[in-house]
């Protein structure tokens, strides 16, 4: 079925502005056979790799990450937006084509010296990824892979992502 997974991803043009081809994944999560087979394939992955958790991005990141978590036995922690999570709090910012944004993680839910295995559901330009690893490097840890079920290789997203392994099931 990994090859047929482009079946089960629309292309919506012009979303969300003009000129943009936008991937939705709505199909995918919408189909249980193609959606249990994405969670298979990067459960396997990170079962693989033996590492201590999984950090997911908000939050499309969620949707894989928390299942994958579940299926490898590994701990889930979350990369969330400002704002979202209580206490101590890791914070670290990162541009945007017109201004910057941060992504946060709760402390110490990641332990110093551990691998750790970062999932979103796409790759594009890597700056979402990129906090979410240099996260994990600011609390001790390391990134053992990055993991998404899209990745826009012409974006260049791959090239910022130097500190682990990057795959994708499915690129454009």
């Amino acid at each position: 079925m990994s090859n047929d997974l482009k079946s089960f991803i629309a292309d919506i043009p012009d979303f969300p502005k003009p000129g943009i081809l936008f991937r939705d994944i709505s199909p995918l999560l919408k189909a249980p056979t193609a959606f249990r087979h994405v969670v298979n394939l990067m459960a396997k992955e990170v079962s693989d790799l033996k590492v201590a958790g999984i950090v997911a991005v908000e939050s499309r990141g969620f949707l894989f990450a928390a299942p994958v978590a579940h299926e490898a036995g590994v701990p889930l922690i979350l990369a969330r937006k400002p704002g979202k999570l209580p206490g101590d709090r890791v914070r670290v910012e990162y541009g945007l084509e017109y201004g910057t944004d941060s992504l946060e993680l709760k402390h110490g839910l990641v332990d110093p010296g551990s691998r750790i295995v970062v999932i979103d559901d796409v790759l594009a330009t890597g700056g979402t990824a990129r906090a979410a690893g240099d996260l994990v490097q600011k609390v001790g840890a390391s990134v053992a892979s990055y993991i998404f079920l899209v990745e826009l290789l012409g974006l260049g997203g791959r090239d910022k992502l130097k500190d682990g392994a990057v795959s994708s099931l499915v690129q454009y």
